[in-house]
């Protein structure tokens, strides 16, 4: 989904972000590297581009993401808080051997949430924990 920095900017925008020169950056790092990544992904894949960056610029960034609804806060491990640039319902799975965590599709808008009709939600979220089928092959590889 590679997007020049105009289309960037329009987009930003269209969301009420000012496109400063660090949200262009964040935001393409975002569409190009869809790992989930932590502050401090964000801020070491970035630092080389932008020698004048902070990790304060990327929090106050990534808060004006989360505020405006084109980012996802991901909390699957207690440890750490992820960025997800895909705002759509989706589930993740994060493996226990290797750390990546991936989306999944959730199919239908039903997700049987029984005994709270009437209750306002504000957000989903849908964690699965286990082994990603690279780990299964290279532990069966070990084998």
């Amino acid at each position: 989904m590679k997007q020049n920095t105009e289309q960037i900017k329009k987009y930003l925008k269209e969301h009420n972000i000012k496109p400063s020169t660090i949200r262009i950056k964040v935001f393409d790092f975002l569409l190009n590297n869809r790992i989930h990544p932590t502050i401090d992904e964000i801020y070491n894949n970035l630092i080389n581009e932008i020698p004048t960056l902070s990790k304060t610029s990327i929090y106050n960034t990534m808060e004006l993401f989360l505020k405006n609804n084109i980012v996802k806060l991901i909390k699957i491990d207690e440890k750490e808080t992820r960025y997800d640039i895909d705002t759509s319902l989706h589930g993740h799975f994060k493996c226990e051997s290797c750390g990546k965590i991936y989306d999944f599709k959730i199919e239908g808008k039903d997700l049987n949430e029984k005994g709270i009709e009437g209750f306002k939600i504000n957000s989903k979220n849908i964690y699965y924990y286990g082994l990603c089928n690279k780990c299964i092959e290279e532990k069966n590889n070990n084998n």
